[in-house]
Formats: C-alpha cells, structure tokens, sequence
C-alpha cells in the first residue's frame, strides 16, 4: 500500500522556514478527503491557502473544505478567490474558515513565530487588470468583469500598504490573482489580461517580499520572477499535480 501523496519541496537549501502553498482546491463532493491525507502529515512550518477554495461559494462546500482542514498541524492562512465568491457568501466562507483556525487575510496582514523567525504574511484576492503587451479592456463586458478589473490595482495598492506595516525577518505577499506573466506561460494568451495584473507584482518589489504564492492560472507554469527578482510561485492544484508544494526561505538583509 502507498502511503499518501506529499508535498514536494525546493531543492538546494536546508534550514530556513518550510512554507508549503496550494490554491485551487475547487473543493465539491466529488474530490472530498482528496487533500487530506497530505494535509495531516505536512512536513512544514505553514500552510498558505492561496483562493478558490470552494468550486463554486457554496457553504455546503466550504463546510467540506473545513472538515479538509481538521486537525492540520501547522498554522494556516489564506484568501479567498473569485469562486469562492459565486454565490456572494464569500464573507460567511471566511468566517467559516477562520473558525477553522485558517487566518484569512484581505488587505491585512498576519505574522508567524517559526523557531525564532518572525513570518508576516500579506494578503489580498487580487483580480484583473492586465500586463505589458495584454492591457485587456476594463471598460466593456459585464458588470462582474468591470468589477475585477477595478479590483486588480486597487488590490495592489492595498497590498502595498499591509506589505509596509510587516517588521518581519521574512515578508510572504499571498494572493489569488497572478501578479506577472511568467507563470501564466501555458495559459492562452488572449485571456492573459483576466487572469492578473502587474500591479500586484510591482506592489510585492515595493513591499519587498520575500515570496509571492499565487493560483488562477490552471494551465500556467509554476516558477517565476517579478520584474525586481521576488521569485514567484503559481500553486494552484492543476499546476502542481499534488496537494502542495513547500518552499523553504531564509531571512536576508533588508
């Protein structure tokens, strides 16, 4: 009998803080008890939860997500993603989540004492609003699309700022949107512009985030840089073709 599945990790590095990250669980009754097992046995610090938890807002799914997330072993935080929002119930999903004890995070920060290390964590859902070269149209479609292409920059600005309260040795900019093209690669071009927005990415070199996790992006790529050298890790399940991923970072010099 195999044992069950377990995250990978980032070779080249040892000590440090373990961070394992997966988003888009799309949790329904179909997948329940698929994440779990890994969960239970998570060989890391902290578990970032990076949006669209939920396939589709309901609270019969977010009920299922929390039973998911019993009795992990490591602190949790996350943010929600566009389709933990379908059915405007968003609000009670994260309340129903940090019930769970996963700190949910909108424009707020967190910060974690790992061995020492003080870990602040910063986050937002993010949304649309393009890239160089894909600007997409923020001023046509419907009123949901108008709606998170606003969000996309606003976001970043409020990013930026949770991102400037962190006195940490360790800063993590989590969000559910992608923030650079780089791990979109895969993904059609032509949606592109849906799928994030360089604000966000900008905002994270500003805010000087050690780590930017992100998902969305089903079909695109897992490694990327910002434009300021932040590495850059898309996690959404899809991506990964595992319950999550862990990343281990060390403090630098600021």
């Amino acid at each position: 009998m195999t044992g069950p599945p377990v995250c990978g990790s980032l070779g080249g590095m040892r000590g440090g803080v373990r961070v394992a990250a997966v988003g888009d669980l799309h949790i329904r009754a179909a997948v329940c008890g698929r994440f779990r097992p890994a969960f239970l046995e998570l060989d890391a610090d902290l578990l970032l939860l990076a949006g669209d938890l939920t396939e589709g807002g309901t609270l019969r799914e977010a009920d299922m997500l929390c039973a998911e997330l019993a009795g992990v072993p490591v602190p949790m935080v996350g943010v929600l993603g566009n389709h933990d929002h379908d059915h405007r119930q968003g609000f009670r999903i994260a309340a129903m989540l940090a019930d769970a004890g996963v700190r949910m995070l909108d424009g707020t920060t967190t910060v974690l004492d790992v061995g020492g290390v003080r870990v602040g964590i910063a986050g937002v859902m993010g949304g649309s609003g393009g890239f160089p070269g894909h600007p997409g149209d923020p001023d046509s479609g419907s009123p949901e699309h108008r709606e998170r292409y606003r969000r996309g920059p606003a976001d970043a600005l409020r990013l930026r700022a949770a991102l400037d309260t962190l006195d940490t040795d360790l800063r993590i900019a989590l969000m559910h949107f992608a923030p650079i093209l780089g791990t979109l690669a895969g993904e059609p071009p032509r949606i592109f512009p849906g799928l994030g927005c360089a604000e966000l990415g900008a905002a994270a070199d500003a805010g000087r985030a050690d780590l930017v996790v992100h998902g969305h992006a089903h079909a695109g790529t897992e490694y990327g840089t910002t434009p300021g050298g932040t590495p850059v890790r898309n996690v959404a399940y899809p991506v990964l073709g595992a319950p999550c991923r862990s990343y281990r970072l060390r403090p630098r010099d600021r």
